[in-house]
C-alpha cells in the first residue's frame, strides 16, 4: 500500500465508490479497524444501505455509531488504530436537523489536523450538480462545501472517486 500519511481523505458522487476504496485501504493494514458510521436509519431503504455496509467488513472491524458526536469518537480512538469515518455528509445532515452551529465543523476539522493513526474519512461531493432550489438545500451544499474544503486543507492525501476510480488530488 502507498504512503498516503496520516489522514486520507476519500470525496466523490453518490455511488462512486468512495466506501468500499475506504475500507479496502484500511483493511491493507493491520487489524483491529475501527469504523465510525454517522448514518441514522430513519426508513427501510436506509437500514439497507447499512445493512449492505456492514456486510462488506468482516472480522477484525469495529464499528462505533456515532452520528453527531464524530469528534468525540476520534479522540477516544487509541493511538494507532486505523479508522473509516464514513461520511462526513451524514454527520453534517444529522448537525443541521439538531439546527447546530458551524462550531462543531469546527472543531471536527481540528481534531482531524491531528490524527493519532491512518485516518480514512469519507464524504460526499455535493456541488458539482444544479443549484437546489430551496433554501435547506442550498445551506446544505454550502455548509458540505465548507466542510470538505476544511478537511481536505488538513489531509496528506485528498482523492477524488470516480467511476470506482481513485484520483489523487492531493
Amino acid at each position: 500500500m502507498p504512503d498516503l500519511g496520516k489522514l486520507t481523505f476519500i470525496i466523490g458522487g453518490a455511488r462512486s465508490g468512495k466506501s468500499a476504496h475506504a475500507e479496502t485501504l484500511v483493511a491493507a493494514l493491520p487489524s483491529p479497524w475501527a469504523y465510525i458510521a454517522t448514518a441514522q436509519a430513519y426508513d427501510d431503504e436506509m437500514h439497507e444501505r447499512i445493512a449492505l455496509h456492514r456486510s462488506r467488513r468482516g472480522e477484525g472491524w469495529h464499528t462505533i455509531d456515532a452520528p453527531l458526536e464524530l469528534a468525540e469518537a476520534l479522540e477516544a480512538l487509541p493511538d494507532g488504530q486505523p479508522v473509516v469515518v464514513d461520511c462526513l455528509t451524514l454527520w453534517l445532515t444529522n448537525h443541521m436537523l439538531a439546527d447546530h452551529d458551524d462550531a462543531v465543523c469546527r472543531r471536527l476539522a481540528d481534531v482531524l489536523s491531528r490524527p493519532r493513526g491512518p485516518w480514512f474519512v469519507v464524504s460526499n461531493e455535493v456541488g458539482q450538480g444544479i443549484v437546489p432550489d430551496n433554501a435547506l438545500a442550498r445551506r446544505f451544499r454550502d455548509d458540505a462545501g465548507r466542510l470538505n474544503q476544511r478537511v481536505a486543507a488538513v489531509a496528506d492525501t485528498v482523492l477524488l472517486m470516480v467511476a470506482g476510480l481513485p484520483l489523487k488530488v492531493k
